[in-house]
């Protein structure tokens, strides 16, 4: 697994965290009521979200000393609980639950469709599994922490290979969302004039992470500060269409 990428909450990263969060607000409709696993649950920020809403909720994460901050952050809910594992396996038992969410988590490792087929293994039958993963059509720049990004056709054709039923959806945002998109790609585009052979594509990942993530920073505090209106976009600019 690519180690390691986090939710960051500061208001420069306001874009990223209230996409990531809308799709645990999409989940809702399917976990109500129900027995849940988070797969790559990190701190339970999300995880901790489902929670107010499921019979039992558990989060599952390979960093024990993440899930320590969950356990503690978290406590107040009696229904919710956190497992440290590296996934694939995922740790818990056949059939075990009803819905499985795995939100930005797929891209970090290797055994992709292993990982898929514990998800079934541990649905029941008729259970839900909720995955989301960035578009590899709209990615500019390599991102060090991700092992492989998924395009539309290739997602479907995995999907295939494990669900008899599913659907592929894109999400999509809002004026607002996609004005910050474009002043990121242009941003990027800049940085990348820097690499004419394109160098950043074939090093070792680890040789990447310190630079990413300082110019990732510099660039979203930048972005905020030539728009304001980065900082009032909420998961109701972001919604689903076909693909």
């Amino acid at each position: 697994m690519a180690d390691r990428e986090r939710p960051s909450f500061e208001d420069s990263n306001n874009v990223t965290v209230q996409r990531c969060f809308f799709a645990y607000e999409y989940a809702r409709q399917f976990v109500e009521g129900k027995n849940t696993a988070d797969i790559g649950c990190a701190d339970g920020y999300g995880t901790q979200y489902l929670a107010d809403f499921t019979k039992s909720t558990i989060g599952v994460d390979y960093s024990e000393e993440t899930l320590k901050i969950a356990r503690e952050k978290h406590a107040a809910k009696t229904n919710l609980s956190f497992i440290s594992g590296s996934v694939p396996p995922i740790p818990l038992p056949d059939e075990s639950v009803d819905v499985v969410t795995s939100f930005q988590f797929i891209e970090h490792i290797h055994p992709r469709l292993e990982f898929m087929k514990e998800a079934y293994r541990v649905l029941k039958p008729g259970g839900v599994f909720l995955c989301s993963t960035p578009n590899a059509k709209m990615s500019i720049a390599r991102n060090p922490f991700h092992v492989h990004e998924f395009t539309f056709d290739e997602m479907k054709t995995e999907m295939g290979k494990v669900f008899n039923s599913f659907e592929v959806k894109g999400v999509q945002g809002s004026a607002s969302v996609n004005q910050y998109y474009e002043d990121n790609a242009r941003w990027a585009k800049k940085i990348l004039r820097l690499d004419p052979l394109g160098l950043h594509k074939i090093i070792p990942s680890s040789w990447l992470v310190a630079p990413y993530n300082l110019l990732t920073t510099v660039m979203r505090k930048e972005l905020k500060s030539q728009n304001k209106d980065t900082l009032s976009i909420t998961t109701k600019d972001f919604f689903l269409s076909d693909c």
